[in-house]
């Protein structure tokens, strides 16, 4: 195969999803061009779908909320309890409840179905990993319900239409967002002497500003101490969500800011002091720990291991550091940088792929996308990488000691050998040739070559160094 052809094998493995049939050769006479072409100011493309945007689930979990069980009573039972009577409107309540949050949790299923439909299929590999990047910096999860009930909505609407913008918005819109309130507690948090403060025992969580700190921007060796992530708690004190009361006095949209639980007075961060008053104050030290050198470093040099290498060349780590730096966080600027870069273009794989990764590379090897949620959601839960749930808001981890372990390997092994099995295919040597191209070494061609049956050789592609390795 010609140079350029082997360009694009690892353009799709590497910076994409993986090679579907036919695509290397499409993308063959010019792989700089087709990751240019993805880098859009709009942003990563949406997966298809009719879901409900973060006001509307909003509205949804408030409908969960109002219908949990109370301890009511029928008139006559106070008189004449019954012992092991059932309260037919607490039993009533707690139905409705279960109704409401199971159409929550079918309907974010579904959109994880949409979303990996969507990637299985994909002309726009590279942005779409690049979105699922940024997605897992700014970690939501399944773990909290009232969180992981946004968390399609913060995909489609904090996520994809910031990523090839500045940091500064993305952060913002993340932050912002109901599903990260949710998750790190800041609708709850309350300024000790804000007007709320002072008339209720609830205080300040630190959660938020510490994440906030910790993982998505300067990271702990950016140079905060306990103190700054106290004063930044402090404040972000009044970003909260609308419920129904202010509904019904006409706020609309998702993210609101209460003024009466805002911590009064000026702040100091990091050896700055913000005397913005309400709202502005938080957002202005979020843009300023997003354009802090610190997170320029930490966070390039967290791409170039995402996309490149476990412990990535210093040489690629300053150069999209660079970029940051000269463009302000300008995140287009930052992907034409890593696609430019000549260590992004070194052909020996240094990546494992996660399991949402492999999944994904062989529904496109095969040239078909997922049919059913349930099969998914088993394969990916049993891989260690269950739909919308990180553990923790570290994210997904990101080496290959944390996906290629003995036990590890043995599911993907398991699910190789079931998709095989299912697979419509008549010849796997082809399915190999257009999946990795000339990465594909001899002895694996020959194995698949060898194999016993057709499922056999597929499973064999699938477990190939090559096709594992990114």
């Amino acid at each position: 195969m010609a140079a350029s052809a082997h360009d694009a094998a690892l353009a799709l493995t590497r910076l994409g999803l993986g090679a579907r049939p036919g695509e290397i050769a499409r993308v063959a006479p010019d792989p700089s061009g087709w990751l240019a072409a993805q880098i859009r100011p709009q942003g990563a493309p949406q997966p298809p779908g009719d879901f409900p945007d973060a006001a509307q689930r909003l509205d949804q979990l408030q409908d969960y909320r109002a219908a949990a069980p109370r301890a009511a009573m029928r008139p006559d039972a106070a008189a004449s309890p019954t012992p092991g009577a059932v309260d037919p409107t607490a039993q009533a309540r707690r139905e409705a409840r279960q109704a409401a949050r199971r159409a929550i949790a079918d309907d974010t299923a579904q959109a994880f179905l949409a979303r990996a439909r969507f990637a299985a299929t994909t002309d726009d590999g590279f942005a779409e990993r690049w979105a699922l990047f940024w997605s897992n910096l700014f970690t939501v999860s399944l773990v909290k319900f009232d969180a992981g009930a946004f968390a399609d909505q913060f995909e489609r609407e904090a996520i994809r239409p910031h990523v090839f913008g500045r940091f500064e918005d993305l952060a913002l819109a993340a932050e912002q967002h109901p599903a990260m309130l949710f998750y790190l507690d800041q609708a709850r948090s309350i300024g000790p002497d804000s007007p709320a403060g002072r008339r209720r025992s609830a205080g300040l969580n630190e959660n938020l500003a510490r994440e906030m700190m910790e993982l998505h921007t300067v990271g702990v060796d950016g140079g905060y101490t306990q103190g700054d992530v106290t004063e930044l708690a402090r404040a972000l004190t009044g970003w909260s969500t609308p419920n129904a009361r202010d509904r019904d006095d006409g706020v609309t949209g998702a993210f609101l800011f209460r003024a009466n639980v805002h911590e009064p007075g000026a702040r100091t961060v990091m050896g700055k002091t913000y005397r913005q008053p309400g709202l502005a104050q938080g957002q202005a030290i979020l843009r300023d720990l997003a354009r802090h050198p610190a997170t320029a470093r930490r966070l390039s040099h967290r791409i170039a291991a995402h996309f490149v290498a476990d412990d990535p060349p210093p040489a690629l780590t300053a150069r999209l550091e660079q970029t940051w730096t000269r463009t302000g966080g300008d995140l287009a600027q930052v992907a034409h940088a890593l696609a430019a870069a000549p260590e992004t273009w070194t052909p020996q794989p240094a990546k494992v792929k996660t399991p949402y990764e492999f999944v994904m590379s062989a529904h496109r090897a095969l040239g078909v996308a997922p049919q059913r949620l349930q099969p998914l959601r088993q394969a990916l839960i049993a891989m260690g990488q269950p739909p919308f749930s990180p553990p923790s808001p570290q994210g997904w981890p990101d080496t290959a000691g944390d996906w290629a372990g003995p036990d590890a390997l043995v599911k993907r092994l398991d699910w190789s050998r079931a998709m095989a099995d299912s697979a419509r295919t008549a010849d796997p040597v082809q399915i190999a040739v257009d999946a990795l191209g000339d990465r594909m070494s001899e002895r694996t061609r020959q194995t698949i070559a060898r194999a016993e049956s057709r499922p056999e050789a597929l499973a064999l592609l699938f477990m190939s160094p090559e096709f594992q390795r990114r």
